[in-house]
């Protein structure tokens, strides 16, 4: 008798070409346009600190699933994507064994001890920065772009040989106006991580994404527009309210500054940590925005964007429940008030 190897699953039985590898590659090509920028800036120092996280970051995983008993899943990309978006999150004069504890922690602790790819509550990258600024001076040492002659590819550097330089949200930070003007930020000729410099060329990977259908713009768009719709609202320093060209450029500095549009698009998308219902993205986005402006205004450090996704990451569960779409043939009304008989009712027993 012939055999036929049948394979039964549950529904809803959907056919697709895609998978967790072609996803990540997708994401691997849509980093490459701002890690070209980063090397244009910084010279070949920022490809090395890129190479040694994503090496570092497949080495890793492939160790702790050996050592865990899981089949090795460093073909899926995904530490590959882990190791693009760290080594994005770091100065480019940090020295090299800063991304090598960090990919340690994003992948053995974040990662793998919660059961590997999908099961991570937090996203694996921020959470790595957040453990690395335990040396917060090497988190902090910024370099002036265009000045690659003094960032060696490999050696250590000394911040005392390095030219540094004020990132514009320290200016803001400061209540005042960043020094360098709108093409500057947008094109990313400014002091800053390796992975913030050119809004251009991160939006035109979002944009690619989106095209791809990797990811949907309703995060990305609900969290930039809240950091614009307060940063407009609320200026602050020095911005006189009611001056509108004065508050339109103070929100444009905090939307081009820092590390907003690099996790809005891709950080903030990350399906593992991010809410799967539509309503439920909205919260997340609006959550991320209003925590990112308060952590720059209120806080000791300039940037919010970092531990704002990662409060929110700690909230998907709620969220996706209090997203959940209503069921089919119950309207809205009649839920609240079955809701509220079965309330009166056990008040009444009670």
């Amino acid at each position: 008798m012939e055999k036929y190897n049948l394979i039964v699953s549950s529904s809803p039985h959907v056919r697709s070409d895609d998978n967790t590898r072609s996803i990540m590659l997708d994401v691997c090509i849509a980093l490459v346009f701002p890690l070209l920028i980063a090397i244009y800036f910084f010279g070949p120092r920022a490809l090395t600190i890129t190479a040694v996280s994503v090496i570092s970051c497949v080495v890793f995983e492939y160790i702790a699933c050996r050592v865990m008993g899981r089949p090795p899943a460093i073909k899926d990309l995904s530490a590959v994507v882990s190791g693009l978006l760290l080594a994005f999150c770091l100065p480019p004069a940090a020295p090299l064994w800063l991304p090598v504890v960090g990919t340690f922690f994003a992948i053995v602790i974040v990662k793998q001890l919660y059961g590997g790819l999908g099961k991570n509550f937090l996203n694996p990258a921020l959470a790595a920065r957040a453990f690395l600024f335990s040396w917060a001076s090497d988190m902090t040492t910024w370099t002036a772009p265009m000045l690659k002659e003094k960032l060696h590819p490999f050696k250590s550097i000394d911040p005392i040989d390095t030219v540094s330089a004020a990132t514009p949200l320290k200016a803001l930070k400061d209540g005042l106006l960043p020094e360098a003007d709108f093409w500057q930020l947008f094109r990313g000729e400014t002091a800053g991580s390796i992975g913030e410099m050119s809004s251009v060329l991160i939006i035109f990977g979002g944009l690619y994404l989106i095209a791809r259908k990797v990811i949907t713009p309703r995060i990305p768009l609900w969290y930039i527009g809240t950091v614009a719709a307060l940063t407009f609202i609320f200026p602050g320093g020095s911005i006189t309210f009611g001056n509108w060209s004065e508050q339109a450029t103070w929100m444009i500095s905090h939307l081009l500054s820092g590390g907003l549009l690099l996790g809005a698009i891709f950080m903030a998308t990350d399906y593992s940590t991010s809410p799967v219902t539509k309503r439920g993205q909205v919260l997340f986005g609006i959550g991320c925005g209003a925590l990112t402006v308060f952590i720059r205004y209120f806080g000791g450090y300039p940037e919010g964007v970092c531990y704002s996704i990662l409060i929110m990451n700690t909230t998907v569960w709620l969220l996706d429940k209090a997203g959940l779409p209503r069921r089919f043939g119950v309207p809205k009304m009649d839920r609240f008030r079955a809701h509220f008989r079965g309330k009166q009712k056990g008040d009444g027993e009670s």
